[in-house]
């Protein structure tokens, strides 16, 4: 899924798998597993961060590739 900031300010997810912080407007991919994570649920439930759209096949491998090689962002 692809996730936004949709609010004014900087919003940190602390998930269980790793730390997002998004600025006013920034996007960012994450996992089928990262959607359910409490926090996640939480931050979007009070609508600092929403669901854009789907991930892309690409956009799954990216994140996937990036996650393997240690790099959290």
């Amino acid at each position: 899924m692809l996730i936004k900031n949709t609010g004014p300010d900087e919003v940190q997810v602390d998930m269980t798998s790793r730390v997002l912080r998004l600025r006013s407007g920034e996007e960012h991919v994450i996992t089928p597993e990262e959607v359910r994570d409490p926090r996640l649920r939480r931050a979007l439930q009070e609508r600092s961060i929403s669901i854009v759209r789907p991930a892309s096949r690409a956009e799954e491998e990216a994140l996937q590739e990036r996650l393997e090689a240690g790099d959290a962002s």
